[in-house]
């Protein structure tokens, strides 16, 4: 691991340690109820946002602690973004945790196996996203078979400064066009893969588990 490598970690890990409530269970029954209004955009495949034209993520899968950090950026529009701030907003924490521990699912698991050769700019992300695409901690979010035009979105965002996170932004800041094309590319072909919460909600995980 280099140094950069190594500061971006301990950030990262000392910033989730600071992050109240995430460790707490939600309830899964109560989630499935409140996130009926979730399956319109992430419960269909290949689902687009309306502007910029992106995927909507896949959220099946997905590390629910990281839904609820995602959720509580997104009502206090750190992550910009008006039909989220929208729902978000109006959610008290623990809608958020119970509606993540349902749309997660059973969450990936990292297989230590990486599909294809890791770019050269991942150097710094695999200290936290894993070669394979799957985040070391609960607050990490899983980027294994992720739509690659929501990574590449996401990471202009950061770079950019219309998502807020000091460690992203730091991070996404050295990277070129082609260098988040690229990222997007290798982490979206990872296995198994995050899917629609569709997927979820048929079969309680994605089918690839």
């Amino acid at each position: 691991m280099t140094s950069r490598s190594a500061w971006l970690a301990l950030s990262l890990t000392v910033a989730g340690l600071g992050l109240p409530g995430l460790a707490a269970a939600g309830d899964v029954a109560r989630g499935e109820k409140l996130a009926y209004t979730c399956h319109g955009c992430h419960g269909i495949p290949n689902h687009k946002n309306a502007y910029p034209i992106y995927n909507v993520p896949k959220l099946g899968g997905q590390h629910a602690a990281y839904m609820v950090a995602a959720l509580k950026a997104y009502a206090s529009q750190e992550r910009a973004h008006s039909t989220m701030h929208a729902h978000a907003a109006t959610m008290s924490e623990q809608d958020m945790l119970d509606m993540a521990a349902y749309l997660s699912g059973q969450e990936l698991k990292p297989t230590g196996r990486a599909v294809g050769t890791t770019p050269k700019a991942a150097q710094t992300c695999v200290a936290c996203h894993g070669n394979d695409g799957n985040g070391i901690l609960p607050e990490y979010p899983n980027l294994a078979g992720q739509h690659a035009d929501y990574i590449e979105n996401s990471l202009k965002g950061y770079r950019s400064g219309q998502r807020k996170n000091a460690v992203m932004a730091g991070m996404a800041a050295t990277l070129t066009d082609e260098d988040i094309r690229e990222l997007a590319r290798y982490y979206s072909k990872q296995r198994p893969s995050l899917c629609s919460t569709d997927e979820v909600r048929r079969y309680g995980k994605c089918k690839e588990l």
